[in-house]
C-alpha cells in the first residue's frame, strides 16, 4: 500500500474515533476493516491487566502476543499464566528470540552488560517483527503521561519503517484512570508492584523505584535510554545484521 494511502487510513481512523474512550477505540478497532487484522502485544507487565481485561471482554479471540526474554522475573511469567488462566484468553502466543540468533549474538546471555539496545533488538525487537507477519497493525498499552516522547502519542498511528498501523487505546489515559478500572474491575495486580516496581521489563534492566522518582527511572537506570525498541523497529541490532 503506497504510504500515501496508509496515512490517509491512519488519518481517518484518528477523525472517527478521536472523542471516543479506550475501550471504545479498541472495540472499533477491533470490527473496523480500515484497522485491519490486529494482535494484542503484551508485557503482562505493571499495567497490562488493563488491556488484558478489555479484550477478554471484547473479543476474547484476539491473538496476544507474549514476549519471552528469557530474563524476565519469575513473578512475570507466573503472572502471564495466571492472567491468561483468569481472562481466559484464548489465543495466546509466547514468543522468544531464534536460538541460532542467541547462539550468535549472546552466547553466553551477557550482552546485555555492554550493550542493552542490542539485547533489547535480539530478544525483543526481532522477535516480535517475526510475530507480526501477517497482522495489519497491532495494539499497545502506550500512554500519553509515561515519557516526554509519548506526549503527542494518538490512538492510531503508523509504526516505522513498516506498513502497519499501532493502535494505543490508552493514550490519554492516567494513572489514576488505571487503578480505577482496576480496582472497579477486581483485576490482580503484577506482584512486583507492591515491591516498588511500578515499570517492569527484564531482571538485569529493571530496579524499584523510590517515592517521588518517575515511574520509568528503574528501567536502564543510569543509561540514556527509555525504549526496548520495540515502538521504534530500526534498533541498533537490526542494523548491526539482525534481520526480522
Amino acid at each position: 500500500m503506497p504510504r500515501s494511502d496508509l496515512q490517509a487510513r491512519v488519518q481517518a481512523l484518528n477523525d472517527r474515533y478521536r472523542h471516543h474512550s479506550g475501550i471504545s477505540v479498541l472495540e472499533h478497532a477491533l470490527r473496523d476493516t480500515q484497522a485491519g487484522h490486529l494482535a494484542l502485544v503484551s508485557s503482562f507487565g505493571a499495567e497490562s491487566v488493563v488491556l488484558l481485561h478489555m479484550v477478554s471482554v471484547t473479543r476474547p479471540t484476539t491473538p496476544v502476543i507474549f514476549i519471552d526474554t528469557e530474563m524476565l522475573f519469575a513473578e512475570t511469567l507466573v503472572y502471564q499464566q495466571e492472567l491468561a488462566e483468569r481472562l481466559a484468553l484464548r489465543d495466546l502466543r509466547i514468543i522468544r528470540a531464534a536460538q541460532e540468533d542467541l547462539t550468535q549474538h549472546d552466547p553466553d546471555g551477557s550482552l546485555h552488560r555492554h550493550d542493552t539496545d542490542a539485547c533489547c533488538a535480539l530478544r525483543k525487537t526481532v522477535p516480535l517483527q517475526r510475530a507480526l507477519q501477517g497482522f495489519d497493525g497491532w495494539i499497545t498499552g502506550r500512554k500519553r503521561y509515561q515519557t516526554g516522547q509519548r506526549t503527542t502519542l494518538d490512538f492510531f498511528e503508523i509504526e516505522d519503517g513498516t506498513d502497519r498501523i499501532k493502535v494505543n487505546p490508552l493514550a490519554h489515559w492516567t494513572r489514576e484512570d488505571l487503578q480505577t478500572y482496576m480496582e472497579e474491575n477486581r483485576l490482580p495486580r503484577h506482584p512486583l508492584v507492591a515491591r516498588g516496581y511500578p515499570s517492569i521489563g527484564c531482571i538485569p534492566c529493571t530496579t524499584p523505584v523510590a517515592p517521588g522518582e518517575d515511574p520509568r527511572s528503574g528501567r536502564w537506570r543510569g543509561q540514556d535510554k527509555t525504549e526496548c525498541g520495540i515502538h521504534f523497529v530500526n534498533g541498533k541490532m537490526v542494523r548491526k545484521g539482525v534481520s526480522a
